[in-house]
């Protein structure tokens, strides 16, 4: 298999028009308000999403061109592999956020502590459930050194050059 292709289910709508000064995970877009236009041929599959708080968004990239595997990530000034981070240029420029739901308006998803750029398509949806994945052991490698900053730190120019 040499290609795999996804269509959209839905656009994200947020209030992050530029790449500069957008949180870099959603806990660092805390209280930040978005919604989710679900195109009206999948509204069927929302049935029974409102009963869970959080979701799993996943969707393209779609402004970012190329990558590299080794880069400088947001929360540390060294060199890493690209797949030991979450930066945004991915070999498949898929993103993920867990986000709360708010509220499910028909085809709108009311969403907060977003991070994700303004416009972008979105691919599928997944309810969050803590008990569903290992919560046991867990190492974080060279983020535990610098996850305090994550509140703090939004996107500088350390990627431009790839949109």
């Amino acid at each position: 298999m040499n290609e795999i292709v996804f269509r959209p289910i839905g656009i994200i709508h947020t209030p992050y028009d530029n790449i500069r000064g957008i949180p870099i995970q959603p806990s660092a877009g805390k209280g930040t308000k978005g919604t989710v236009e679900i195109y009206e041929e999948y509204a069927a599959g929302l049935k029974d999403l409102d009963g869970f708080s959080h979701i799993i968004l996943l969707y393209h990239f779609h402004l970012a061109k190329d990558f590299q595997l080794q880069v400088k990530p947001f929360l540390d000034d060294n060199i890493r592999g690209l797949f030991s981070t979450r930066a945004p240029r991915r070999p498949n420029n898929i993103g993920l956020s867990v986000v709360r739901l708010i509220k499910v308006d028909k085809t709108i998803l009311h969403i907060e502590n977003v991070d994700i750029m303004n416009g972008t398509p979105l691919l599928d949806i997944k309810p969050f459930v803590p008990d569903f994945d290992p919560s046991e052991d867990i190492k974080i490698g060279w983020l535990s050194k610098s996850k305090h900053k994550m509140t703090k730190t939004k996107a500088d120019n350390r990627f431009d050059f790839y949109f």
